[in-house]
């Protein structure tokens, strides 16, 4: 069975210039992709172009097939009955992609009550119950964006992604604006969340040690095309594109290098 279902994939601006290039990939449940690259290669754009979010002045050509669903091409109302329910997103920067008017329990509340159908105590529970999955105490549920480190606003966008327990988590380079020490707690967090809720997950990201620590398969990107894909471990032990050759070597050489930093 196949969860998404992506083929002859490609973005194009009004003037016909293709920023995404007939980019084909297959993700079954439960199934870690990861997409690398550098920035412009397309990691985002196919990101969006699964959501059926491509801002305007951008079309998607080729076919997405979400959980059966058509996404390109597809109507808003057809779509908004599959995000939540079959995909969810944490994006790059918490900060943006949270509401800075509306407290953070609101807005974890808000894809709960819809898709779940939830009010009162319990809709009141089910937010608290997101908060503790993602390790962050009830206080927080009456904090605005602004009011919270950005560890705890990136969690909080996680507990909006899975509150509604979609069957697949898009995660879009989702600790690049950390720093180190709370990156590494994200990513731990987000693995053991979708690997107990038994999510697929579809990990965009540019640096390789931190794709490859969550992903089974991985397609690598450059200038909108896909000049690699294979299982994970095959990739980094023996590289066939240049490019990714050198995204292997530029990973190895910076683990040596904290090797060497380190006392």
């Amino acid at each position: 069975m196949t969860l998404l279902d992506v083929d002859g994939l490609s973005v194009r601006r009004a003037d016909d210039h293709e920023l995404l290039r007939d980019l084909s990939f297959t993700l079954a449940p439960g199934e870690r992709l990861g997409l690398i690259g550098e920035s412009g290669s397309g990691k985002s754009l196919t990101a969006l172009a699964v959501l059926g979010l491509l801002p305007a002045g951008l079309t998607a050509h080729g076919s997405v097939l979400l959980s059966g669903t058509q996404v390109v091409g597809a109507a808003d109302r057809r779509l908004d009955r599959i995000r939540g329910r079959a995909v969810s997103a944490v994006f790059q920067e918490p900060l943006t992609a949270l509401d800075p008017l509306m407290r953070i329990g609101r807005q974890i509340a808000g894809p709960i009550r819809r898709r779940r159908g939830l009010r009162g105590a319990a809709l009141r529970a089910a937010v608290l119950t997101a908060l503790d999955e993602v390790r962050l105490p009830e206080r927080v549920a009456s904090a605005y964006p602004h009011e919270i480190s950005g560890g705890q606003r990136q969690r909080a966008a996680i507990a909006m992604a899975l509150a509604c327990e979609p069957d697949l988590l898009i995660a879009d380079e989702p600790t690049t604006a950390l720093d180190v020490t709370v990156q590494a707690e994200v990513l731990r967090l987000l693995d053991g969340l979708v690997a107990g809720k038994g999510m697929a997950l579809l990990f965009i990201g540019h640096d390789l040690a931190v794709v490859t620590g969550v992903t089974d398969r991985l397609v690598v990107l450059k200038d909108g095309s896909a000049v690699e894909s294979g299982r994970t471990e095959d990739i980094v032990r023996e590289p066939r594109h240049a490019y990714t050759r050198s995204l292997v070597d530029s990973a190895w050489e910076f683990e040596a290098e904290l090797d060497r930093m380190a006392p």
